[in-house]
């Protein structure tokens, strides 16, 4: 049992701790009912209910309603729409909002995912100095997104973006060769049917010129057995 200015005074029976609280004009208030035996306090309940939503209304307060606010590119965003787009961004960011910067893919831009990227990579380094990444760049089907937050970048998280974007540009540049390789053994591949499919047709030339010259020989030699009967 505790007393209504947090002393332990010990354990007492039910009718006991009852009756002290009556005398001091209190009540009996269960604190945990998980102890053994199960902890009471003598307070003024009704002070106490009163206390406890005031502290929960000044909280309430206190806390700062976050907004999300969104910005949409295209890869083949223009120079004068690029910064007037990240203006608003950083706008938003200095107001104290979330923002979630969306690359917006048609078409064959799907093939070329490295655009939307540099135009991530630009926003973020433009409003570095207003808000930092939260969220890393990710693919969401058609879109690809990342989110910022308020907030000047720490050297810790500047060094870790950077690392972060050396090794998207690493794996950029492996697909790229990797794809550069494949079109060129395509390409040779292709080169050597274009040479044995010529290599056919001069072989297939040569075979009716032989052909044709046989037929011609023959012919003078009919020629000339005709002429050898008459003399």
């Amino acid at each position: 049992m505790v007393a209504p200015d947090g002393e332990q005074i010990g354990i007492r029976t039910l009718d006991e701790a009852l009756a002290m609280a009556q005398e001091l004009g209190l009540d009996l208030v269960e604190v945990a009912d998980q102890a053994s035996p199960p902890v009471c306090r003598v307070m003024d309940y009704g002070k106490f209910k009163y206390e406890h939503s005031q502290k929960a209304k000044e909280s309430r307060k206190k806390a700062t309603r976050v907004l999300v606010k969104e910005m949409k590119y295209r890869p083949k965003i223009g120079v004068g729409d690029f910064a007037t787009k990240t203006r608003k961004v950083e706008g938003f960011l200095s107001e104290g909002s979330k923002v979630k910067i969306t690359i917006m893919f048609r078409g064959r831009e799907m093939q070329h995912p490295e655009l939307g990227r540099r135009i991530l990579d630009r926003v973020a380094d433009t409003v570095a100095h207003v808000g930092r990444v939260e969220v890393y760049p990710k693919q969401e089907g058609r879109n690809m997104t990342m989110m910022l937050s308020p907030g000047q970048a720490t050297r810790r998280q500047r060094e870790a973006a950077q690392a972060h974007q050396a090794a998207e540009a690493a794996e950029a540049e492996a697909a790229e060769a990797e794809a550069a390789e494949a079109e060129a053994a395509e390409t040779a591949v292709e080169g050597d049917a274009v040479v044995e499919a010529a290599e056919t047709a001069v072989e297939g030339d040569a075979v009716v010129e032989a052909a044709e010259t046989a037929v011609e020989g023959d012919a003078v030699v009919e020629a000339a057995e005709p002429a050898t009967g008459t003399g």
